[in-house]
């Protein structure tokens, strides 16, 4: 029989413990790791309003912070919302705006980093239209192409309008979505007006087929057409995404103030090498051009700008019945804690 002495059994105990406790953390790191496998829907990849989400994924910032991110693609921001109420993703980048609307109907969505303070958005005419369509005011017996009913595009089209002074049965909106569906949709005459972004602002431009209408690329272009800063594109979780996972949650906002860093810091050329070539749409000078000419709706550091919400929630309550008596909680639809933070982590 075997016999261990007191001295022999003592280090016996320590190595098992020690291999136990070496089991034990092995599996909380794969508990870990698979925590940390986040999914993000973006509501139109191509679009350059969106461009912080596949440039920080090109910089490696995700994997970074440790972070095994998968980025999924939408037809529009209505899209990806709904998604995200489902609980099949993690986040949305998406339109802030969203989070009002949401918390209209008693869902609470929050967003932890702002990407712009300006839509990036333009409200095109057909040219064959241009004589005709001369300012929202005339949008009166036409149809107008936006990329989701639902969407921010939406929202900013029947905003547009009634600031023109028509009611939403004086015009017709059309999803019609983005890109090459958008363009065919104004050549075919299916629209004749129509809110779209970078890229397919300057595939219509140069082709001839469209000219700009309200440019909202700009902070203070946007201050002319909205009243004021009209905070957009942005990274928005559910809340009780949020209450359950804030380091998750501060490791994105890492990852994202870092582009955002890199974006103010970097020329329109040099943030275009480093996107998928297949943005460029053929056409990479024309990519850079419109990259440049809307580069200053980027913030450079994720933070809201000031007075920004109130602005959405004025541009909302103009014409959304959702939105129009409800008493909204504004410090609710975002947070510049996890900003703060990372300007902290990653160095001012």
């Amino acid at each position: 029989m075997l016999k261990i002495s007191a001295p022999r059994k003592a280090g016996l105990r320590l190595k098992l413990l020690a291999s136990s406790l070496a089991i034990a953390a092995s599996l909380l790191g794969a508990s870990q790791a698979f925590a940390e496998k986040l999914v993000i829907i973006v509501g139109g990849m191509e679009k350059q309003i969106y461009l912080p989400a596949a440039l920080t994924n090109s910089l490696g910032y995700f994997k970074d912070e440790g972070l095994d991110v998968e980025l999924i693609n939408s037809r529009a921001g209505v899209e990806a919302e709904n998604e995200l109420l489902a609980g099949a993703v993690q986040g949305v980048v998406g339109f802030y705006d969203h989070t009002i609307d949401l918390q209209a109907k008693g869902k609470f969505l929050t967003s932890i980093v702002q990407f712009s303070q300006a839509p990036g958005e333009v409200q095109m005419v057909a040219t064959k239209y241009a004589d005709q369509i001369k300012s929202p005011a005339d949008f009166k017996g036409h149809t107008l192409g936006v990329t989701g009913l639902g969407s921010s595009t939406d929202f900013l089209t029947r905003y547009l309008a009634a600031r023109g002074g028509l009611k939403a049965g004086d015009y017709t909106l059309l999803p019609v979505g983005a890109g090459n569906t958008f363009i065919a949709a104004m050549k075919q005459d299916q629209i004749q007006s129509g809110m779209t972004t970078e890229p397919t602002i300057g595939q219509l431009v140069k082709t001839g087929a469209a000219r700009i209408l309200v440019d909202m690329r700009t902070p203070e272009a946007t201050a002319a057409a909205l009243g004021g800063p009209y905070p957009a594109a942005s990274f928005y979780v559910q809340q009780s995404w949020l209450d359950a996972h804030p380091q998750e949650a501060q490791k994105i906002a890492n990852a994202f103030v870092k582009t955002m860093r890199f974006i103010a810091s970097h020329s329109a050329a040099e943030i275009a090498d480093k996107m998928p070539k297949d943005y460029y749409v053929g056409d990479k000078t024309l990519y850079i051009q419109g990259l440049a000419e809307g580069k200053a709706q980027f913030t450079p550091d994720g933070r809201m700008p000031k007075d920004g919400p109130e602005t959405v929630l004025k541009v909302l309550q103009a014409f959304s019945k959702n939105v129009q008596g409800k008493q909204i909680d504004l410090s609710k639809t975002y947070t510049t804690t996890y900003v703060d933070a990372a300007a902290k982590a990653v160095g001012n």
